[in-house]
């Protein structure tokens, strides 16, 4: 089957056009290499899921960390209400590791049930670190559904563990969203417009953006097609294209596919 150019979620490099993620991301390793935990925020469909999620799988191909790119977004049918919440994400964290080596996987969301909730992932994340043979780097998808309570309860657990870490916590994390975790909305904080500096997550080093594409690397996603299916494009075609979208995926209502984000990522 030929690849094309995919604008409906994240892209696979056997089905879809796309570019090494990790172009986007720059400096991105050394962040890892360092053990730092970061955010990275950026409008829907830009490619931070086909970035991470292939970042995740290249890190554990090369045998120096166990990676895993989850995503959070099952918890938000529990709304504030803590204990589901944080179930959820355990659970989702399990079904996601089962494309992990046995050894490299965290424990099973059910062994966790009799922690209280209030520490249930911090030990989760503290017996994985523990018990793998690798490092452990955990990029933590979708956290904008975390609601109010549920959403503080995970960022504070995920400090109390950083102090620990590699050893006994992961190695390096990111979150990952729509917003930086600063500008978070907290009802059941009235007193204050939104975490502020006494963020529970402030021991992130970095906020980070996807970049958008460069207009030498969209005639490059146009040159994989052209090599594919023989199809040229005149240099005006992709003139227009980087007009119309600066490399950009939300730059117009519909932008072609140089600037569909997950579908060039």
């Amino acid at each position: 089957m030929t690849r094309f150019f995919n604008v409906a979620g994240p892209c696979d490099p056997w089905d879809h056009y796309m570019l090494p993620p990790e172009r986007r991301l720059p400096g991105i390793r050394e962040l890892i290499e360092q053990k730092l935990y970061f955010v990275i925020h950026a409008p829907q469909q830009v490619g931070k899921t086909t970035c991470f999620r292939t970042l995740a799988k290249r890190l554990t191909a090369e045998g120096k960390y166990a990676a895993l790119h989850m995503s959070c977004e099952a918890a938000e049918a529990a709304g504030g209400d803590v204990e589901p919440a944080v179930q959820a994400v355990l659970r989702s964290m399990e079904l996601t590791a089962e494309r992990l080596p046995k050894a490299l996987r965290p424990p099973e969301a059910e062994s966790m049930k009799s922690i209280e909730w209030t520490t249930r992932l911090q030990v989760c994340l503290t017996r994985w670190s523990e018990g793998c043979p690798r490092p452990v780097v955990l990029f933590l998808d979708e956290i904008d559904p975390l609601r109010d309570e549920s959403l503080l309860s995970v960022l504070r657990q995920l400090r109390a563990g950083y102090v620990e870490r590699p050893e006994h916590f992961p190695h390096s994390m990111a979150l990952i969203g729509l917003r930086d975790v600063r500008d978070y909305k907290v009802r059941t904080r009235p007193d204050r417009a939104s975490l502020g500096t006494s963020s529970p997550f402030n021991i992130k080093v970095e906020s980070l953006r996807i970049r958008n594409f460069t207009r030498g690397e969209i005639g490059e996603l146009y040159g994989q097609h052209t090599e594919e299916t023989g199809q040229g494009f005149e240099e005006e075609a992709l003139e227009l294209a980087w007009e119309l979208t600066a490399g950009s995926a939300v730059a117009g209502e519909r932008p072609g596919p140089a600037g569909s984000g997950e579908g060039c990522a």
